[in-house]
């Protein structure tokens, strides 16, 4: 299950975001990879939702994987907050989908094509307003 977060994460729409999160991902899947390349702010809400997300995975017997890019504005933020300590983290999509190929298979290909006939469930969670 991927789930990409584009524009702000702040107070005004953390609980929306992680409400819709967890509402798109299936009790089948094996994790969440959530992908914050294109959020462009985000605040201890957003830091915050990231843990709660965390916390709810495991509850479920799931992971949660991160991808933050090393330019990504959110870096700092989640760096600052220990967030890579806490959670697993990849720079791109690519890596964090291959920790979850089987060994001795090919990574899987994320172009969003070939990805969404792969992943039924493959979510696109707004920025702010939209949830």
């Amino acid at each position: 299950m991927v789930a990409r977060l584009t524009g702000e994460v702040d107070l005004s729409n953390a609980d929306g975001i992680e409400s819709a999160i967890a509402e798109a991902t299936p009790s089948h899947a094996v994790a969440l990879v959530l992908d914050v390349s294109d959020v462009d702010y985000l605040d201890s809400a957003g830091i915050h939702l990231v843990y709660r997300l965390r916390e709810k995975l495991r509850a479920r017997g799931q992971s949660l994987r991160l991808v933050i890019p090393a330019d990504s504005p959110a870096n700092d933020a989640l760096r600052l907050a220990g967030v890579p300590q806490a959670v697993n983290t990849a720079q791109t999509l690519d890596a964090a989908l291959a920790e979850f190929a089987p060994r001795g298979a090919p990574a899987p290909d994320a172009s969003p094509a070939e990805a969404s006939s792969r992943e039924p469930t493959r979510p696109e969670v707004p920025g702010p307003g939209a949830v």
